[in-house]
């Protein structure tokens, strides 16, 4: 048995994954109104959790970095991430956290990114065994791949006030606009 402070900790920010297979990484990450989706093959002992901030369209163009942002794309790297590490996809159980309604007057965008989440596994075939989805506040989680254990720590106004400035930062800074003119 791993003790919880002898575990080996790996953060999962805006727009990444991580698939492990090591029973002592625990992943984190720290949501607002993204949402990370949890999921493991408990017979082939490999897990991984991805944190996206817009739920995305299967149908709609994404490019580079852009991608990174939307949750179909995070869903699919994960899955294929999993499936490379020895997982079955037949086997594949998921937990969904996050989706909170972090600004009162701006549109739910964390429902969404939730019931995009949930449909996109429905439709996958994939079981979601357990969730905490929506709210006012955003929370961390920790999560053991291995085990499939996971904790949520709820997080207080000023802590998601923080959480989604960080969420409203680009993924990628922004090029220059390149005001040159050129004469021919």
């Amino acid at each position: 048995m791993i003790l919880e402070g002898a575990a080996r900790r790996v953060h999962i920010i805006q727009g990444e994954y991580k698939v492990v297979d090591d029973p002592e990484v625990v992943l984190t990450t720290i949501l607002g109104s993204c949402v990370a989706a949890c999921l493991r093959d408990p017979i082939a002992g490999v897990g991984g959790m991805n944190h996206f901030l817009l739920p995305g369209m299967a149908n709609s163009p994404m490019s580079g970095s852009d991608a990174t942002r939307y949750g179909v794309h995070l869903m699919e790297l994960l899955i294929n991430g999993l499936l490379k590490k020895g997982a079955r996809r037949d086997r594949l159980e998921a937990k969904v956290f996050g989706g909170a309604k972090t600004i009162a007057t701006f549109s739910n965008v964390g429902e969404q990114n939730a019931v995009f989440a949930m449909q996109f596994l429905k439709d996958e075939g994939i079981p979601v065994v357990s969730s905490s989805t929506g709210g006012e506040h955003g929370r961390k989680i920790e999560y053991w791949p291995i085990s499939g254990r996971a904790r949520q720590h709820p997080l207080t106004g000023a802590e998601t006030q923080k959480t989604v400035a960080l969420e409203q930062r680009p993924v990628v800074a922004p090029k220059p606009v390149d005001n040159t003119i050129e004469f021919f």
